[in-house]
């Protein structure tokens, strides 16, 4: 793996979420590296050189390259495929690939809206102001660095997660997954038969909450039954389960004042309109 140089560069003018992230992720890599902003690599540069001059790190030349479904790579996802496994297991690292990086990369190569690349784009000065670009981009830079740094820690998260959720797994009863504290489950609950996960809410007494059918899918396996949603003071009666105090209005979170109250709705839910 190669290490990360004090010293990188990239190109100045406008700046974009691509070259934004790509600074990011250096700095994480190294606190210590100093990036300067250049219209062309000066001859006998030995820094790490991204999103200019067609290197290494860059994807508007002849040496760009694709992901096997199809989605090119722009200089932050170049710089995530190379030390991305450095930071999280590389699980992890394939997944933040999928979800996060190929949306910023296509977006950079293809054009289109994203929201989190608007965001950055608007960092840039506009046309009537006079401030300095490169505090601009640093600024965003800095912005983009919380951003990551989160995600990083997210992912480690997960990691930690594992083993607590598979153990709660193996004891689960008729698709009933109970948890010690609210953790992330999704990406081992959802390819398994469980349907709803119970854990501690932060705000006092147990959540329930129905398994997605996918990572990215609002839809859920068992959702609880449109009778109870939206429901607060009333849906204990409308359950027939006492100690619930809310449903949600879509159906897929349940408050209750105790973990036996969670457990009963969910198992209540399960046989709603059978």
């Amino acid at each position: 793996m190669k290490m990360v140089p004090d010293e990188a560069m990239t190109h100045n003018g406008r700046f974009h979420t691509d070259d934004v992230f790509s600074a990011a992720l250096l700095r994480i890599m190294n606190p210590k590296i100093k990036i300067v902003r250049r219209s062309a690599v000066p001859q006998g540069y030995t820094g790490l050189v991204f999103d200019l001059g067609e290197g290494e790190y860059d994807h508007h030349g002849d040496r760009r390259q694709y992901r096997e479904n199809g989605i090119q790579y722009a200089s932050f996802g170049l710089l995530w495929k190379q030390y991305g496994s450095t930071l999280v297991s590389e699980k992890e690292a394939r997944i933040f690939d999928e979800t996060f990086v190929q949306p910023l990369d296509q977006q950079d190569n293809n054009g289109g809206t994203n929201m989190l690349c608007r965001a950055i784009t608007q960092a840039n000065p506009k046309w009537d102001e006079e401030e300095d670009a490169d505090a601009c981009f640093f600024k965003a830079v800095d912005f983009a660095q919380f951003i990551l740094e989160n995600e990083i820690k997210s992912m480690h998260s997960t990691e930690h997660a594992e083993e607590t959720v598979l153990r709660c797994l193996k004891h689960q009863q008729n698709g009933i997954v109970v948890l010690p504290k609210g953790m992330p489950w999704k990406a081992l609950l959802i390819p398994s038969e469980a349907l709803y996960a119970v854990y501690p809410s932060p705000r006092g007494g147990y959540n329930a909450q129905a398994v997605p059918c996918s990572i990215d899918s609002q839809e859920c396996k068992r959702p609880f039954p449109i009778e109870w949603r939206g429901k607060k003071e009333e849906l204990s009666t409308v359950a027939g389960v006492g100690d619930l105090t809310f449903c949600h209005i879509h159906g897929y979170l349940l408050g209750a004042k105790s973990e036996k109250a969670a457990i009963d709705a969910c198992q209540k839910s399960i046989g709603w309109n059978k």
